[in-house]
């Protein structure tokens, strides 16, 4: 298969917080499809980020869909928070969710897609009795809970086989973690169609235009192998 369109959700735990707003319109103006919400509750993963207050405020400050990533523990009791505060994508991680099914059945009754992240490692095949329900699969391509790590390449072959089980289901392939102009076309060619961009989009070194050039220009014409 081919992808007609590969998705770009920048992620804005490497924005700038004192302009959040204004990086967010950036990020639309220069053609991102997603806005990428990095959710870290300090037990889950070993850092604290963001709720439902700044999600609420990144909804009014774009009209692209907002793809909130929950690196939680115990994430059905704040789900319908951040649906209210604007959330359209809610994943949540497989491995804090004892009760997945149930978890994914309560993020589409409040009318936003679901996903399931997993880590680096946590094999593919704990995704094949979920599959069915999935809008979103979310493949961590670092360890959770910190932005700027480096690429694990040992996470493509993860990416392939999940590819592989999608088929011909309408799921989005999303990859998350030290995705740049180095890692992106691998990431494609091994079959994801949205990429989250962190520290390669916001940076000291150029604009947010320049960089989603880059990395367009990256990706331009991959498909999978």
């Amino acid at each position: 298969m081919t992808h007609a369109h590969i998705r770009i959700a920048p992620s804005i735990l490497a924005a700038d917080f004192t302009r959040l707003g204004e990086q967010i319109a950036e990020c639309e103006a220069v053609g991102a499809d997603w806005i990428h919400v990095d959710v870290m509750d300090g037990r889950f993963v070993p850092n604290i980020t963001m709720g439902p207050l700044v999600v609420e405020a990144a909804h009014r400050a774009t009209r692209l869909p907002l793809d909130v990533h929950l690196m939680i523990v115990e994430p059905d009791h704040l789900l319908d928070s951040f649906a209210q505060a604007g959330a359209r994508r809610i994943s949540v991680h497989w491995e804090a969710c004892p009760n997945l099914d149930r978890t994914l059945r309560q993020i589409k009754a409040l009318g936003c897609a679901a996903g399931v992240a997993i880590n680096p490692h946590t094999p593919a095949l704990m995704l094949s009795e979920i599959l069915p329900l999935l809008d979103v699969v979310l493949v961590m391509t670092v360890n959770p809970g910190f932005g700027g790590q480096t690429f694990i390449e040992g996470t493509l072959a993860k990416i392939r086989q999940i590819r592989t089980m999608i088929g011909a289901l309408p799921i989005d392939l999303e990859v998350d973690g030290g995705i740049n102009v180095e890692t992106a076309a691998s990431v494609v060619e091994a079959g994801a169609d949205v990429l989250v961009v962190g520290s390669a989009l916001f940076s000291q070194h150029h604009s947010v235009a320049v960089g989603m050039e880059r990395l367009k220009a990256a990706v331009a014409n991959k498909k999978p192998v």
